[in-house]
Formats: structure tokens, sequence, C-alpha cells
């Protein structure tokens, strides 16, 4: 693999626009005053923070999906839980300035009468204790699962049902007072995240220039591998997985791999997520939720990597407009048409359909350039 094939063109200009983006708008909403036409308010960056958290959740789920051949309907556990995590350290970091300015337990474990903090809280008080949470809670329950799943070789349509059952059933778990994360509020009320207030402007920036380099730290390593042998192989136990355990490869093994590190992607996004809206609770759990995430893809394009973000970025950006005003009872119509018609008449997505036809372009234009053969003389004048 050399490094001109992991990044080729599409995928520089895709690093250098993506930069561009996590630098320009952090420096138009802070350096110039309101009243200038190029400014963009505070509420526009928290708003485009979160499209870009979202790409980075659909950039997980089409590394599996569309390398792998993994789908999965319950990716939004792995988004919700490294959520959690986050909002768990920021829950410490409320202290006294709470309702009932309790320094230890969280508002709402004193409106519940919890005698003390749980042990699963402990050390959530420190920002790198939770950051390694928000990684190893996700990426621990995604191995768990894929080694049973894979290695039992679930596929298909019965894994997608299981990975949606799977996030149901925390979506269950989480609603309940008793598990210790506020019920079916959630966590909320943040003040500060590493001792800076999570609503000040500078704080907001910063967290939209953070969720841009995740974004292109997950991008570059997405590309990295699937670039690879690993990343064909990965092809091979898409289109063939029978033929490539014939081969001698342990496609569990590369499964398990690749289903885990989305997985972590996935809570990293959920991490960034949270303080940029102000709010998790079990609802991020919803089965619906992870289908919508898949649709991001498939709009896109899968097994593009740059489709999925592209989709993840137009699916929302219409979600908040059609979620406004008079249109806002008619949005799951417009996305279910946009599924459908994605399906019939662009199954590669928008970005797979552009590349297939740039490179049937670019394959008759070779064709026109080739030189034309000699006429071949006949069998008579060649044997004189």
């Amino acid at each position: 693999m050399t490094r001109n094939r992991m990044l080729d063109r599409g995928a520089m200009a895709f690093l250098i626009v993506l930069i561009a983006i996590g630098l320009t708008v952090p420096l138009l909403n802070l350096m110039l005053p309101p009243s200038s036409p190029f400014h963009v308010p505070t509420y526009l960056v928290a708003l485009f923070g979160k499209y870009v958290c979202y790409a980075l959740l659909a950039l997980s789920i089409d590394l599996i999906w569309g390398y792998a051949g993994i789908l999965s309907l319950g990716h939004g556990a792995f988004f919700a839980l490294g959520g959690y995590a986050m909002g768990m350290y920021l829950m410490r970091q409320i202290g006294t300035r709470g309702v009932y300015a309790d320094p230890i337990l969280p508002d709402f474990m004193v409106f519940l009468n919890w005698p003390e903090l749980p042990i699963y809280w402990y050390f959530f008080d420190h920002f790198w204790y939770a950051a390694v949470m928000v990684i190893l809670v996700p990426g621990s329950l995604a191995f768990v699962f894929g080694w049973f799943a894979f290695r039992s070789r679930v596929t298909g349509v019965y894994l997608s049902i299981i990975t949606q059952a799977l996030t149901y059933a925390l979506l269950l778990g989480f609603f309940r007072n008793d598990f210790g994360f506020g019920g079916n509020n959630g966590l909320t009320d943040f003040k500060d995240i590493l001792g800076f207030n999570v609503q000040a402007q500078e704080t907001r920036a910063a967290l939209f220039a953070a969720s841009c380099a995740a974004l292109a730290v997950g991008f570059v390593i997405c590309r990295a591998l699937v670039t690879s042998k690993f990343g064909k192989i990965l092809v091979a136990i898409r289109d063939a997985e029978a033929r490539t355990r014939f081969l001698g490869y342990r496609a569990e093994a590369y499964k398990v791999f690749v289903f885990t590190l989305s997985a972590c992607m996935a809570g990293v996004a959920g991490a960034l997520y949270v303080p940029q809206v102000g709010i998790i609770n079990p609802s991020e759990f919803s089965p619906a939720n992870s289908i919508e995430a898949v649709i991001w893809v498939a709009v896109g394009g899968r097994g593009t990597l740059t489709g999925a973000v592209i989709g993840a970025v137009l699916v929302n950006y219409a979600k908040s407009t059609f979620t406004t005003g008079m249109l806002a009872p008619y949005w799951l119509f417009v996305l279910g048409g946009m599924f459908i018609a994605v399906t019939l008449l662009l199954p590669r997505g928008i970005v797979g359909t552009w590349q297939y036809l740039a490179e049937r372009r670019r394959q008759t234009e070779t064709a026109r350039a080739a030189p034309m053969p000699p006429p071949s003389q006949p069998a008579s004048r060649a044997a004189e």
C-alpha cells in the first residue's frame, strides 16, 4: 500500500475541505461581529457540530456495511454509550451548582433518594477516565457481541435483527430509574467541560473544531484500513465469505476487529455530540435512530466513505428544514421517499453513482485515445 493510494486525489480533497471548514466556521463565529454578513451565529456552530458528529457515526457504519457487508441496525447503541460516558463526566463537574447543591450526587440521584454514588460512577470526575470509557465501553460491548455472533456465523438479516434487539434492550434498561443514568430524563444541565463553560461561544467553537478533527482522523483510519490488504480481505468476506474461509482466512476475526473499531468510532461521535446538544437520554438508543443512520449511508453511497459523510449532512439538513413549521408532520414520509428513490434510481448512492459515471467516462476516453491496430494482411499475400 502506497501513500498515494491511501490518500488519493478525492481523499485529499475531502480532508482539505474538512480542515478548512473546521477552521473557518469557528473563526467566522469568533472573529467577526454579529452585524457582519459573514458572521456564523453560535447556534449554527452547534448545529453544524451535530452534523459532523452524525457524519462520524455514518462513517463508522459505512466501514462495516460498505466494506464488510455487516448491516448493523443497532449502531446507535454505541453512539449513545459514548454519549452517556461523556454525560457522566459532565454531570460530575456540576458539583454544588446543581439544584440540590450536593457536591457528589447528581441532582436526579438526590431526587430519587440514592444514598451514595454508584461504583460505576467513580472516577468520572476525571476527563481522562471518561475519555477512556468513551472508547472502552462501546468497544467492549461490540467485541463481546461480535465474538459470539460472528463465531456462530450469524449473518445477513438475522444479524441485523439481533443488533436491533441489542439497542432496544439497552433502551428499556436506560429508561429505568434504578439503572442510575437519569431514567427517561437522561443527563442534562451541564455546566463545564475541562473547566470551560459548555455554553460559552468559545467552547462551542472549540467543540466544533474538535468534531471536525475527529472526523478527519476517523476518515484517515478508515482509508488506511480499506486500501490495505486487510481491506481487500474485508471486501472478499463481503462478496464471498465461504470462499474466503476456504482460502484459509478466519473471517470471524476480521469481522470482530472491524466491528469493534466501528463501535469505538461511534462512541467518539456520541461523546462529542453530547456537550454540543446539552443532553443525552434513552431516546438515543431508539432503533429508529440506527435505521435512520443506515439511510444516511445509503443516500450518500455505501462503500465510498465520503458518501457516508455527505449523506449524513444532507439528510440531517433536510431534517432540520422539514421538521420546522408546517412541514414537520411530513418528515418521515420525505425520509421514506428518499430511501425508496435512492434504492430504485441510485442504488450506488450519490457519491457511488458519481464515481461510476466518472469511471465509465474515463474508460470511454481511454478507448477513444488508444491507437487503432493496423489492418491485417490477407493470408495469400502474407504467404508470398
